[in-house]
């Protein structure tokens, strides 16, 4: 419990940090865009490449990209069925809402919870992979359906998927994790220079985005967002653990792993998305701020709960 104390208080201080940067604006306006673009574009890449190159290949697909992919169904599933008792349409906007309550930050806040909280960035590879390869490309595709219209092909739309940074390193490094190859060292030490520069940017970035944060400021659809909120943080964290204990049959550090990595906040995928159609933007905005300003305390209750 006390290294899992640390390591959230790495995060929360550096978050801090960032905040104070954007508070009195040291950076500059545009800080908190660059320093995200680069993380996102660069940094973040190098150190997927890196990590997952050198890991077990059989660790990626393994029971953790499994137990990740299931509960995310599964919350979305329990999000649905909700909303429709609630009345709501089955439509493009209750899939974005789905997307909010089930699509996790895997890499703002995955990748320095994994380094810092889990002990080991390859952690995050099966959520990478699991979100890029399959689960935003199916929401796209559903979005498009249920709209009925085409704002843009998609083919292209799958092809800016499949030109994304973070998939590509992923596929990259699981590759070169398959094929045993050694390659010298030399070559990888570029990737884990720059990759070093990942976890501190994004959480910096983050921090500054925190400035004049005001959730549920539009009163209209406050209900959706808590709901997405609840599911995303509590109730897909308990399917995770349902599965790794009762199904794959996990224990220990293993458990807190999948639990952990299962609650991360909603992602700015999501609003990214929503912004795109122009269809549930405020339940995208408003879930991916809350979501993220409380997952860290959400995940301290976890650690207090899953460590000793």
């Amino acid at each position: 419990m006390g290294g899992v104390l640390i390591g959230f208080s790495l995060v929360w201080a550096i978050i801090a940090l960032g905040y104070l940067l954007g508070r009195f604006r040291i950076l500059g306006d545009d800080a908190q865009q660059v320093l995200s673009r680069f993380s996102f574009f660069v940094a973040s890449p190098a150190l997927l490449f890196e990590t997952i190159s050198h890991a077990d290949f059989h660790s990626v697909f393994g029971s953790a990209f499994w137990i990740i992919a299931g509960s995310a169904l599964l919350a979305a599933l329990v999000f649905v069925l909700i909303s429709l008792l609630r009345r709501k349409p089955f439509d493009a906007e209750l899939a974005v809402g789905t997307m909010t309550a089930s699509y996790a930050n895997a890499n703002n806040l995955g990748l320095p919870i994994a380094v810092y909280v889990l002990g080991n960035a390859a952690l995050v590879a099966p959520v990478v992979i699991f979100q890029l390869a399959i689960y935003q490309p199916l929401f796209v595709v559903l979005i498009e359906v249920l709209r009925q219209r085409r704002s843009a092909p998609i083919g292209k739309i799958l092809l800016s998927v499949i030109r994304n940074p973070l998939l590509i390193a992923a596929v990259a490094g699981v590759v070169v994790a398959a094929s045993n190859w050694n390659p010298p060292e030399l070559l990888f030490q570029p990737f884990a220079l720059v990759g070093a520069a990942a976890v501190p940017s994004a959480l910096i970035a983050f921090g500054i985005s925190l400035r004049g944060f005001k959730p549920l400021a539009e009163r209209g659809n406050r209900t959706g967002v808590l709901l997405a909120t609840g599911v995303k943080l509590i109730v897909q964290p308990v399917l995770a653990y349902l599965l790794a204990t009762l199904v794959f049959h996990l224990a220990g550090a293993a458990v807190f792993a999948a639990v952990v990595l299962a609650g991360l906040p909603t992602a700015q995928n999501v609003f990214v998305i929503a912004s795109r159609y122009r269809i549930g933007l405020v339940q995208a905005k408003d879930t991916v701020l809350l979501s993220t300003a409380i997952a860290v305390p959400a995940m301290l209750v976890m650690a207090a709960l899953l460590t000793h």
